[in-house]
């Protein structure tokens, strides 16, 4: 009875993620659709139809594991996204347009997450798609904001009339690359830890797994620099006052909790220079940029 209980549960979860899968499935097909429709179909374009249809031949089976089906979804997700950001880029952020294609962007790059909760799985998202996977959602959500914020910061009428939106944007970006950061545990060296190359270990106890990491850094870093510098301290606004400017702007998905732009990116200039001077000496990183962003904090004062 108990197996007999616990397969038609299975079954239950499985057929939720079928049906909370299928019109999402519709609305990255339409998404895909339009791209080729202007004669657009690059790698990613195409990697992310294959996996489309892949999906929707397993959803009318009926027959794969949830966690299965909703990695699958996220590879998608993240391939088909990737074609329109680097329009996006391409374009130059275009000012009348962009704010919103962000959001959208945003939007849709957070759906893995809801979905892996929708489906009433009884597990944390990182325990269904993966580290991996959820470190590729936070850093395209974060890279995003940070080139929208990098072409934004030049246009002075803009930011003149839409400073706290910058703001909230900044914000949010350097919170996205922190959970980005924060998914994998920094490796804790001790005796029963044995790694030849010391310069390996210590990149792996600083929590810095691959150059995207050390990126995120840098980014989450300058992102506190533009606040520091254009919008002022970034502690000083309630959560309210930025909270009522992103649900109007930014979408209910934005992060409210206000950061201190000069401690955070202090913090993470300070750990990529740290990485860059040290383990990586050598290999290509500069950190000219960042020595001069870690002065600006250091001398700077409302």
């Amino acid at each position: 009875m108990a197996e007999a209980g616990g397969a038609e549960a299975g079954g239950a979860v499985s057929a939720g993620a079928v049906s909370a899968l299928r019109p999402r499935l519709a609305a990255l097909g339409r998404r895909l659709a339009a791209p080729r429709a202007a004669g657009g179909d690059d790698t990613f374009l195409a990697k992310g139809s294959a996996t489309l249809d892949k999906l929707k031949d397993l959803c009318n089976e009926g027959k794969e594991h949830p966690s299965t089906l909703l990695q699958l979804y996220t590879q998608a997700v993240l391939d088909i996204t990737y074609s329109e950001e680097n329009q996006l880029v391409d374009e130059d952020f275009p000012e009348e347009s962009s704010l919103q294609k962000v959001k959208e962007l945003i939007s849709v790059l957070s759906e893995p997450e809801d979905l892996v909760r929708e489906c009433s799985i009884n597990e944390e998202p990182i325990n269904i798609l993966g580290a991996e996977l959820l470190e590729c959602l936070y850093w395209r959500k974060g890279a995003l904001l940070y080139m929208h914020c990098h072409t934004a910061k030049e246009r002075s009428e803009w930011l003149q009339e839409n400073i706290a939106i910058f703001k909230k944007c900044l914000n949010d970006g350097v919170h996205y690359l922190m959970k980005m950061l924060s998914f994998r545990c920094p490796l804790q060296l001790n005796e029963d830890v044995s790694l030849q190359d010391k310069d390996t270990a210590k990149l792996l106890s600083e929590g810095i797994f691959s150059d995207t990491h050390l990126l995120a850094m840098m980014y989450s870093g300058e992102m506190c620099y533009w606040g520091l510098r254009l919008c002022g301290e970034g502690r000083q606004e309630s959560v309210e006052t930025i909270g009522s400017v992103s649900n109007s702007d930014l979408g209910c998905r934005s992060q409210s909790v206000p950061l201190d732009f000069r401690e955070t990116g202090k913090n993470m200039l300070m750990k990529y220079v740290a990485a860059c001077e040290g383990p990586l000496r050598g290999r290509g990183w500069n950190t000219t940029t960042a020595k001069e962003m870690l002065c600006y904090f250091a001398t700077s004062r409302n």
